[in-house]
C-alpha cells in the first residue's frame, strides 16, 4: 500500500519474528528493492525511531567510507551482518 501523500513510501504488511529471531521480508518489498536470495543485508537501529534494513551493496555504493566503519572490505562487512542477526533473548 502506497502512502497517499508520498508515492515513495510503502507499507508491506506485518511480519512475525520466529523463535530463532528470523523474519521473512514480504515478496513485494523484495521485488521493489531488488533483494535476491544470497544478498547480504545491513541492519541499523535507532532506539527512538526503529530499525532500518538495506543491502550491503546499496549502502557501500552510497557511502563508500562505511567500509572502514564496518571492517576492511565487503567480506568483513558481510560477516558483521551475520553477527548482527542474533537477537538478544532469542533461543537458538
Amino acid at each position: 500500500m502506497n502512502s497517499p501523500s508520498d508515492p515513495n513510501r510503502r507499507f508491506y504488511g506485518a511480519i512475525t519474528v520466529s523463535e530463532r529471531g528470523q523474519i521473512v521480508i514480504p515478496a513485494k518489498a523484495r521485488r521493489d528493492f531488488g533483494i535476491k536470495v544470497g544478498d547480504k543485508l545491513l541492519v541499523f537501529g535507532d532506539l527512538r525511531f526503529g530499525i532500518a534494513i538495506d543491502t550491503a551493496e546499496h549502502i557501500m555504493a552510497r557511502s563508500p567510507g562505511i567500509a572502514a566503519i564496518l571492517g576492511e572490505g565487503e567480506g568483513e562487512a558481510a560477516g558483521a551482518v551475520e553477527a548482527s542477526a542474533d537477537v538478544p533473548g532469542a533461543e537458538k
